[in-house]
């Protein structure tokens, strides 16, 4: 059918007139211009859901000598700087910190050097195999001041106002409930208190597959979920010997607490 059919159907008024004006709307209605569209970016696979992000670390299965051998090893940037992280967490005798995330206890005896017989660790960790593990090191290393805590995903079960620090290292990403578990991190702190986040920086275009496909957000995101829970930010303490991650200070809103540093 041509337009020229449609003109010269339109003075007939009879059924079949009707239905071939109809059928020259369809005509007559403009075609949509293709147009080449730009290629599709390679696609990269999503962060880690939470229905897996913490599946080995629950397992009853898990080897904690092969996380001692992943955790503690020169390679790592978190061991690496170990010291330069101590000093930014700015603890001293008598200060209360929650290490949250605290896996094979990695800082738990700088920790329990720095905050002294008067002090507490607790080293908090959804891992019932990793717990056991802590806490046959703080027997072990005679850390009399540290006392091993198992957490959930939504909670530290630490009481309310119990610490003065709260230090989250490498483990921020594995929050698959992070308000719930900011929420209670706020809570353990006292007014005043200090959180020291280290996580990897997630830069797409930059960061290799295993981090964008593990970590499900990059510095200035998670920066934002920590205000938004109520923290303040201070400050990123530069460390020399990150590549990968970054390092974060916060402060609970509320007056100075004591044994915390500036």
């Amino acid at each position: 059918m041509t337009w020229t059919d449609c003109k010269a159907g339109g003075h007939n008024g009879s059924r079949a007139a009707l239905f071939l004006a109809a059928a020259c709307s369809l005509v007559a209605a403009p075609l949509p211009i293709a147009r080449s569209q730009p290629p599709a970016a390679p696609a990269v696979a999503p962060p880690a859901t939470a229905d897996n992000i913490n599946r080995e670390f629950l397992s009853p299965e898990l080897d904690p000598e092969e996380w001692l051998a992943k955790f503690e090893i020169e390679s790592r940037e978190v061991f690496a700087a170990r010291r330069e992280i101590l000093a930014a967490v700015g603890l001293a005798p008598g200060s209360r910190i929650a290490d949250v995330g605290s896996g094979t206890g990695l800082y738990l005896a700088p920790f329990s050097a720095a905050v002294g017989p008067s002090g507490r660790v607790f080293a908090v960790d959804i891992s019932p195999r990793l717990v056991d593990f802590i806490e046959n090191r703080i027997h072990k290393e005679g850390l009399d001041n540290v006392v091993a805590v198992r957490s959930t995903t939504i909670s530290t079960t630490l009481a309310p106002g119990s610490v003065t620090h709260a230090f989250v290292c490498d483990a921020y990403h594995h929050f698959d409930r992070y308000p719930e578990m900011l929420a209670s991190i706020h809570a353990a702190l006292v007014p005043g208190g200090r959180l020291v986040v280290v996580d990897f920086d997630r830069i797409p275009g930059v960061s290799r597959e295993w981090l964008l496909t593990h970590v499900r957000a990059g510095k200035d995101s998670v920066r934002g979920e920590i205000e938004a829970a109520g923290f303040v930010f201070l400050e990123e303490v530069p460390v020399a010997a990150f590549r990968e991650n970054y390092l974060l200070r916060f402060r609970k809103p509320g007056p100075g607490a004591a044994a915390t540093q500036p």
